[in-house]
């Protein structure tokens, strides 16, 4: 995403399926789809406002949004759908598994152990999912 202005033709909406398409590809789509058959109205305010409105500000790149993302859900620590997601946009716009790992346990400082220790086993899934070990 180039972070620019907003385009002035484009509405709030097809920018936050661009700005979710980059980030999340089809895993993202299916999120808000499912969220779409009980809520509608709050699916399409995922989109406006989270990656239309924010996610597509000039001043933080992709890695950057995705960093502070992980960091504030695992701080969290009652958001470990949300993390995953996120874990795995973050691979996606670039991060590296250290860079996730680390941000995660940053969080130890800020938002304790058992924290930090939820987030670390929702990225191991998520690694091992993406990052199958391959056996000889």
């Amino acid at each position: 995403m180039t972070h620019q202005f907003p385009n002035a033709n484009e509405s709030r909406l097809e920018r936050g399926k661009r700005a979710l398409a980059e980030i999340d590809g089809e895993a993202g789509h299916n999120v808000i789809a499912a969220l779409a058959d009980i809520a509608p109205d709050f699916a399409n305010y995922v989109f406006e406002f989270s990656f239309g409105d924010i996610y597509s500000r000039p001043g933080l790149d992709l890695r950057s949004r995705e960093i502070a993302t992980i960091a504030a859900l695992t701080a969290m620590g009652t958001a470990t759908p949300q993390l995953k997601v996120h874990i795995e946009a973050g691979l996606n716009v670039g991060l590296t598994k250290d860079e996730i790992i680390e941000t995660i346990i940053q969080m130890a400082v800020y938002a304790g152990f058992p924290a930090t220790i939820n987030g670390l086993f929702a990225a191991k899934e998520i690694f091992a999912a993406r990052f199958p070990v391959q056996q000889e």
